[in-house]
């Protein structure tokens, strides 16, 4: 189950924050895109296409529409969050305003 809390900003504006840990899954609201948790735990702002992951349907936003790829991991700057692509879809994975980046494929060793 995922939580989700509300936080009213000085601005007036509604804020989303959803409880990740490891093994949740989640839907796009804006995209057909659904991401799997494999690292990171806490409450983090977490979008696809603009718009907060498991809300109601929206309209994708434009900005935010690069595409996300199938069986590719997605982390943060730190590495702090981690997420598999288990469906692709038309928007782009981001903490916020920042976009995740797909995590560089790691050498496996030589089996001489």
């Amino acid at each position: 189950m995922v939580r989700t809390k509300f936080i009213i900003a000085t601005n007036c504006e509604r804020l989303v924050t959803v409880e990740l840990k490891p093994g949740i899954r989640l839907k796009s609201s804006s995209c057909s895109t659904e991401v799997m948790v494999i690292r990171g735990t806490g409450d983090y702002d977490l979008r696809c296409g603009g718009h907060v992951m498991g809300g109601n349907p929206v309209e994708m936003n434009n900005n935010f529409a690069a595409n996300t790829l199938m069986g590719k991991r997605y982390v943060n700057k730190d590495n702090s969050l981690e997420l598999l692509c288990t469906k692709p879809g038309e928007g782009s994975l981001s903490l916020a305003e920042t976009l995740l980046i797909i995590k560089a494929a790691q050498a496996l060793p030589s089996s001489d």
